[in-house]
């Protein structure tokens, strides 16, 4: 299995060397050349490997398809080791539930952070270790958060002798509890850099000093953002695990609702489809920063700028530039590398935005792609995480919640639907008391986590700044 850039960049690469190099050298992402297909004989092996082996099974099965340069048997062991009971709290790793016939939420919050990123991020720490010994190699992790992805990052990699990690955030937009989860952890090979502005503009600071090829080889950078091929690919996973615990046989088509901000966790659907699972459509759920909703709506894409990017009570969608939107884009131009250049280098670059309602690709992502959108509010997931409450005796976040509002919009009482868990509700303490007037339930493992000291460094969104900070700080040669 080769892969190639989004942008057209001629070289092919295998799945370990673009592991450790996050983006592509044309400033791409990396999608596989193509999808591997999963037939109807192979479909139910694997429901049959999930309810007798497991999820790390399947994980496996999966993961084999992709991955053909890293042995069978060390590959079997990773998945083992990131996917045990012990991690996640629970056999099942990712367990469904049923509100009623017909609706579910696949959870996703029994990971060591209570938030879906584990579910990448676990493997994603244990395949990082295993190359790196494998080459005699280190690696200097930078990333990006809105509130998720770096406490998960950061617990996967902590105490790891071949990584560091440099994890930017914007100052003061995270949640207490995210804020907590990422700047107690004092481990010598973790730093958090608290960035004066939006998610967008830390996630501008990684692909900015990711794009700078001669510092990227210097200081072996690598990324864990979803930007990262094999994060990516460990989310397919629980698409499948999902399909399998709420439908009976494969003939069942299923509708997902995803709570979206980088594009990252839909786009695994979008690959789980492409390979052959029965999802109908894929719902795409935004919040107050609709830019993805507007384009499933009218076909026009535009950026915001930090003072255009609204600060909601579901704070990780705050996210107006959405990285992985453009692996699906270059899927939606028929795999044209040189047109999604265009799109997405000169055009968001010079004009912040691109417009493909009048094309016939902008149908495919209907026709072909299954593809649907809706927006929510902070009334909207107020009054959500009430009708979860109450009518169902279910505690949800406030991403989940926008989740599930979109869900019921477009909720077709013929087709089973399954909504995306994103967090536990104690990491938005605020807003769920505000919905409900008490505060969520407190895993005791949290019980003085707001009490810890604290470390973390306050700094411009400046590029040469950040970059100056990882080459003091860097594992060298």
């Amino acid at each position: 299995m080769k892969y190639l850039s989004t942008r057209g960049h001629a070289e092919r690469k295998g799945f370990s060397d673009i592991l450790l190099e996050g983006l592509a050298p044309d400033g791409g992402l990396y999608l596989p050349q193509s999808y591997p297909q999963v037939d109807a004989a192979t479909l139910t092996q694997w429901r049959l490997t999930f309810e007798s082996e497991g999820y790390a099974q399947l994980a496996f099965c999966i993961l084999e398809r992709f991955i053909d340069d890293i042995p069978a048997a060390d590959l079997h062991r990773l998945c083992h080791a990131a996917y045990r009971t012990e991690v996640f709290g629970d056999p099942r790793i990712a367990p469904a539930r049923t509100l009623e016939p017909g609706l579910h939420i696949l959870g996703l919050s029994n990971g060591p952070t209570v938030a879906f990123k584990d579910m990448a991020m676990q493997l994603l720490g244990h395949l990082f270790e295993y190359e790196l010994e494998r080459r005699g190699d280190h690696l200097n992790v930078l990333g990006a958060t809105s509130g998720d992805t770096g406490s998960a990052a950061e617990y996967a990699m902590r105490g790891k002798s071949r990584i560091q990690v440099f994890m930017t955030s914007p100052h003061g937009r995270m949640s207490p509890f995210q804020q907590a989860q990422m700047f107690t952890l004092l481990d010598p090979n973790i730093h958090n850099l608290a960035i004066e502005g939006v998610f967008d503009d830390c996630q501008d600071l990684v692909k900015a000093v990711s794009n700078d090829l001669g510092f990227k080889r210097q200081y072996r950078i690598g990324t864990v953002n979803s930007i990262n091929w094999a994060r990516l690919l460990a989310q397919v996973v629980y698409y499948f695990a999902g399909y399998f615990q709420v439908t009976q046989s494969n003939d069942q088509p299923l509708d997902v609702c995803v709570p979206s901000g980088n594009f990252g966790n839909v786009c695994a659907a979008h690959v789980a489809r492409m390979m052959g699972l029965p999802l109908r459509h894929l719902v795409v759920a935004t919040n107050e920063n609709d830019v993805l909703d507007e384009f499933f709506k009218t076909g026009r894409y535009q950026v915001r700028n930090a003072s255009q990017t609204h600060e909601t009570t579901s704070p990780s969608m705050d996210i107006s530039k959405a990285s992985n939107f453009e692996r699906f884009i270059f899927d939606l131009l028929g795999r044209d590398g040189a047109r999604t250049r265009s799109l997405f280098g000169d055009g968001l670059s010079q004009n912040g935005l691109f417009d493909l309602s009048q094309e016939p690709a902008f149908e495919r992502s209907f026709a072909n792609y299954g593809f649907l959108s809706g927006k929510s509010t902070h009334s909207d997931r107020i009054r959500t995480i009430q009708l979860a409450n109450e009518r169902w005796g279910d505690w949800i976040d406030p991403h989940t919640a926008d989740g599930l509002k979109v869900a019921l919009e477009h909720r077709d009482p013929s087709v089973s639907l399954m909504v995306l868990e994103t967090a536990l509700p104690i990491k938005f303490s605020e807003t769920m008391f505000e919905a409900l007037g008490q505060n969520p339930p407190l895993p005791e493992r949290f019980a003085h986590l707001m009490q810890q000291p604290k470390q973390f460094q306050v700094m411009p969104a400046d590029v040469d700044l950040i970059k100056r900070y990882i080459a003091e700080h860097a594992l060298k040669v």
